[in-house]
């Protein structure tokens, strides 16, 4: 397959703070890659690197085998977190604007929205998003690269984008997402996990999740089962009635419960379960 875009150890520090720390990404052609992590992750910072809009302190990046440029970024369908559409113009008109911009499709069909006449800005967020990606996509992009792509859309607006991002990966183009939802993460083809500026786990859901377990606790008095666990140090979350605890063991958890009446069962963890091992210990801040 075609490698789209790549990042080859690279590393971005703003004064001493270090935002991206050697990091390794490809996305090649009909495949969808989620950068994965939690806010402060560094997830936005490897986009800004990718498209050339922040240089490297160390290490290479490319788009479509040579340096980001003008010309590369021709071939990108780009959504960023703000969306980048004019607020006080209308979707048709943004969609004019970029068409003039990339010398395509002038003239052609226009974004199709509940009334015309209203502005980004005085469109609901579902609807600007639907902009977003409309614009992004009318040059027929060979990559699709898509910050947070559905942050703050109803599910099912989210489901229609998630089929117009798979459409375009039928047709050929690769896409990279980041998101820290956990269910969209799961519609990737590949997975790339980011925690304090670092790649900590790379591959398919499969692949990541690998041989982690968690214990599944099916107490006859699950307060009293929480409580015990909590004084333990063990976390747990309850799930209905049940309590789940990852990255333990019966044995252990049977020793925290004490005299408490349970039944336990080792089961295989989550994708959720295993990145919260991943990024614990770099969690929090907000994303750079």
């Amino acid at each position: 397959m075609t490698v789209l875009a790549r990042a080859c150890a690279v590393s971005r520090s703003f004064g001493s703070f270090l935002a991206v720390d050697r990091v390794d990404l490809e996305v090649e052609q009909g495949e969808v890659v989620g950068l994965l992590g939690a806010n402060g992750a560094g997830k936005t910072t490897v986009i800004r690197l990718l498209l050339g809009l922040l240089a490297p302190n160390l290490g290479e990046v490319a788009l479509f085998g040579e340096p980001p440029s003008a010309r590369t970024r021709r071939r990108l369908g780009y959504v960023p977190q703000g969306l980048g559409l004019y607020d006080d113009l209308t979707p048709a008109e943004n969609l004019h604007f970029a068409r003039s911009v990339f010398g395509t499709n002038i003239g052609g069909q226009d974004v199709v929205v509940a009334d015309s006449r209203l502005t980004v800005g005085e469109l609901p967020l579902g609807r600007q998003r639907q902009a977003a990606f409309t614009e992004a996509l009318d040059h027929d992009p060979d990559l699709l690269v898509l910050d947070e792509p559905t942050s703050g859309v109803s599910p099912l607006a989210a489901a229609r984008l998630w089929e117009t991002i798979r459409d375009a990966t039928d047709a050929g183009a690769g896409a990279l997402v980041t998101t820290h939802n956990l269910e969209e993460a799961e519609q990737c083809d590949r997975l790339v996990v980011m925690a304090g500026g670092r790649v900590v786990a790379a591959g398919t859901v499969d692949h990541i999740v690998g041989r982690a377990r968690s214990v599944v606790v099916d107490a006859d008095e699950w307060t009293a089962a929480f409580a015990a666990l909590q004084r333990a140090g063990i976390r747990a979350a309850l799930v209905g009635t049940t309590l789940r605890i990852p990255s333990s063991t019966a044995t252990v958890v049977r020793g925290a419960l004490g005299g408490i009446g349970a039944r336990l069962q080792e089961v295989p963890a989550t994708l959720e379960e295993r990145f919260l091992e991943l990024v614990a210990p770099s969690a929090g801040g907000s994303d750079t």
